[in-house]
């Protein structure tokens, strides 16, 4: 009989320990679900029936590279063959080191100051980088139907030429997409913004790169006056760099694109103004209470 009790005994705490296991895994599922830990945040580039990924921090990169691009009045290859090379050169990461083959190699492009790109600051700010590349690029005869291999690598001089070439199609797609050539072609996938963004710094930055348009900042709102092909740069830019800026949706050409649902979708916007947002601050409790 004892022992009887004894294994009854076991079988409860055995039950009891399960229950807790369970609403232990529950819990933490929960959690991981509302603190979306499982996002995997990325931006995709779709042409035609291929779509390519990058993270957050190299879309940031491959966009300001094809807006030099777009400033520059520079046809879409130009930022093809650009960011296919800055793939290769640094995964498209500002990096402040080289290799054994360029020990001063550095930034996007890894460009060597004692081959003329400039100083190492210059090389390590990313406009410039792009600049000293496509100032390098359009010196070469007939380059937007040339090989990328070939382009890249009369820029470049590297000792792996062959190897531009294995980036060149998700090179061509981020280009579409980040020069406007390809409408609502770029989207990300990202977390709910964990900070309170800023609409005249967003300004700035888009401005700085693009130049100035009609439109402002109002609170948490940013408004800008762009045609049809600029706009959608203006916009992919935007989208790419969401993560960075805390931007929540972006509007253009009667589609919006929002972190909640992470593609472009049909919306009432009006044509030649590019509008977004960023996330707001939270409402203050002890104001509402007054």
């Amino acid at each position: 009989m004892r022992r009887r009790r004894t294994r009854t005994a076991v079988v409860v705490v055995l039950i009891i320990l399960l229950g807790l296991l369970a609403g232990a895994v529950y819990f933490a599922v929960t959690r991981v679900n509302d603190t979306e830990v499982l996002v995997r945040e990325r931006c995709t580039a779709v042409v035609g029936p291929d779509s390519y990924d990058l993270r957050p921090s190299q879309a940031r990169n491959a966009a300001l590279i094809a807006g030099v691009a777009v400033a520059r009045g520079l046809p879409a290859r130009a930022a093809s063959i650009a960011i296919a090379t800055a793939i290769q050169e640094s995964g498209l990461q500002n990096i402040d080191y080289g290799d054994d083959a360029g020990p001063d190699s550095r930034g996007l492009f890894q460009q060597r100051p004692s081959q003329g790109w400039g100083t190492e600051e210059q090389i390590m700010d990313p406009v410039y980088a792009a600049g000293a590349f496509y100032d390098a690029l359009v010196r070469i005869p007939g380059y937007e139907t040339l090989p990328i291999t070939e382009a890249a690598q009369t820029v470049q001089r590297s000792a792996f030429p062959e190897a531009y070439a294995d980036h060149e199609p998700e090179g061509r797609a981020f280009a579409s997409a980040l020069t406007g050539n390809s409408a609502a072609s770029l989207t990300c996938v990202l977390r709910t913004p964990e900070q309170t963004g800023n609409a005249e710094a967003v300004a700035t930055d888009i401005e700085n790169l693009f130049g100035p348009r009609g439109g402002a900042a109002d609170g948490a709102v940013l408004t800008r006056e762009v045609e049809e092909a600029r706009g959608w740069a203006e916009a992919h830019w935007a989208v790419a760099n969401a993560d960075a800026l805390q931007i929540t949706s972006v509007s253009f050409a009667s589609m919006e694109w929002t972190r909640e649902e992470g593609e472009w979708l049909p919306a009432a916007t009006g044509p030649g103004q590019l509008a977004l947002s960023v996330a707001a601050a939270p409402a203050d409790p002890a104001a509402a209470d007054n």
